[in-house]
């Protein structure tokens, strides 16, 4: 029985990976900050790569689905912990999350989003280093916008507001393209791609199946919602975040509602038939909220 040690288990992506392990009959423990309940499918650690965590376990496979800087800076002491320890083995194998922001924030006009992009490509180095000299096979995926959990920062609080309000205010002329990724293809993606040898070593950007401007993905979020879409024009947005003073995305985020952040998928499709959904907005609130929104919209039919 293959063994799974998944940092991040509660988070957007790991809720979906969780469940296609134990389909496929393996030993599953999660990490997480806070208890969870006792199940016969999955074994539960308490730990935090910011604090205390507990000894890493012999396993076949690590997901780090968390912050990768943290587990990055954790996973060299682990290791050394782990070969002193009797019986004990390094795993064989690592997939990561990082971010598309490793690439897309390189160059922004705001110095905070430059340092992002830097500390992700640097966790990325010491990963990649760190797997080489210990003969780990790792890979690394650099996904775009994730939704599907309702819990990312950037597309579930505008489903939020619009089912609560009834309206959304579309920046009018956010002509770039986003190509958002749903949290359950990022967990197939892992299971495809963690015994196929042409991904070791590399790093992948991973999008969603479907390319749309800005605003666009702002009015399919809007429909889903049961909302009013109000065009509002970019120079009222980039006043109003202007008196928000750190309550609105910054300068960096409105400057690239007019560029195209997309992910070529190519790459992966072609080492392990990655194959993204397209954008499902009434999936934005997560698998609970979609359930309402979709009553919702029949209802207000009637």
């Amino acid at each position: 029985m293959r063994s799974n040690l998944v940092l991040g288990a509660t988070g957007a992506v790991g809720q979906f990976l969780l469940p296609l392990l134990v389909a496929h009959g393996e030993h599953v423990i999660g990490v997480s900050r806070d208890p969870q309940a006792l199940t016969k499918a999955v074994e539960w650690l308490r730990g935090d790569l910011f604090s205390a965590m507990p000894q890493l376990p012999s396993v076949d496979v690590v997901y780090s689905l968390g912050p990768l800087d943290a587990f990055a800076d954790w996973l060299p002491r682990a290791l050394d912990a782990q070969a002193r320890a009797p019986a004990r083995a390094a795993p064989m194998r690592i997939l990561a999350l990082s971010s598309m922001s490793a690439q897309s924030k390189q160059e922004s006009i705001d110095a905070a989003e430059r340092q992002l992009a830097a500390r992700l490509a640097a966790a990325e180095e010491r990963l990649f280093a760190c797997a080489r000299e210990r003969g780990i096979a790792c890979t690394i995926f650099r996904p775009t916008l994730i939704y599907g959990a309702g819990r990312d920062a950037s597309l579930a609080p505008l489903a939020r507001f619009a089912r609560r309000w009834h309206v959304l205010p579309i920046p009018r002329g956010a002509s770039g393209l986003r190509q958002p990724v749903h949290a359950a293809d990022l967990a197939t993606a892992c299971l495809a791609a963690r015994d196929v040898s042409a991904t070791f070593g590399n790093t992948y950007a991973l999008g969603g199946g479907e390319r749309l401007r800005f605003d666009a993905m702002f009015a399919r979020i809007a429909e889903a919602s049961c909302a009013m879409a109000v065009p509002v024009p970019l120079a009222l947005v980039r006043a109003a975040a202007r008196l928000a003073r750190g309550r609105a995305p910054g300068a960096g985020a409105l400057a690239r509602m007019l560029l195209d952040l997309v992910a070529d998928n190519a790459p992966a499709a072609r080492d392990f038939g990655y194959a993204p959904r397209e954008f499902v907005a009434a999936d934005v609130p997560g698998p609970a909220s979609a359930g309402a929104t979709a009553i919702g919209a029949k209802k207000r039919q009637v």
